[in-house]
């Protein structure tokens, strides 16, 4: 399987994230809609990633000063621990990362998916909290000179 990873560029695309978030968190997650819908989306950068042609996860990232905010990763079940989530994260670092204005990636980890994030080379921050009724681990990545 070939995984394309690129910016959201169409209304299209972004509905078909849109989906893949609501399918993951409101329906299989038990998010309220109203907390994963929470206004924001228009702030933030989309990107998403594709296998034959299809639409099967992705993020979003808003910019909060000299920091890069991860947010929303979502991948859809027939293709979770197949590397999707890794391919899509290394190419978001890589991206913003050539914004020179970013010194620090963060974002907010289920306690579940902490492993994967310090896979990647993030690393906790801070205690356990709930966020939605999940437990969540606020982590950082500092860009590397």
């Amino acid at each position: 399987m070939q995984i394309k990873c690129q910016p959201v560029t169409s209304e299209e695309e972004m509905n078909a994230c849109l989906y893949i978030r609501r399918d993951v968190f409101v329906e299989e997650q038990k998010v309220p809609a109203a907390e994963e819908m929470d206004g924001m989306d228009d702030m933030a950068r989309h990107f998403c990633a594709r296998a034959d042609g299809r639409l099967i996860a992705t993020c979003r990232v808003r910019f909060l000063g000299s920091a890069a905010k991860i947010e929303r990763v979502a991948v859809m079940k027939d293709f979770r621990n197949m590397g999707v989530g890794a391919v899509l994260m290394r190419y978001i670092l890589q991206e913003i990362g050539k914004t020179g204005d970013i010194q620090l990636f963060k974002l907010s980890s289920q306690a579940q998916a902490v492993p994967f994030y310090e896979r990647l080379g993030f690393k906790k921050r801070g205690n356990e909290y709930l966020d939605a009724g999940i437990p969540h681990y606020d982590m950082v990545l500092e860009k590397q000179a």
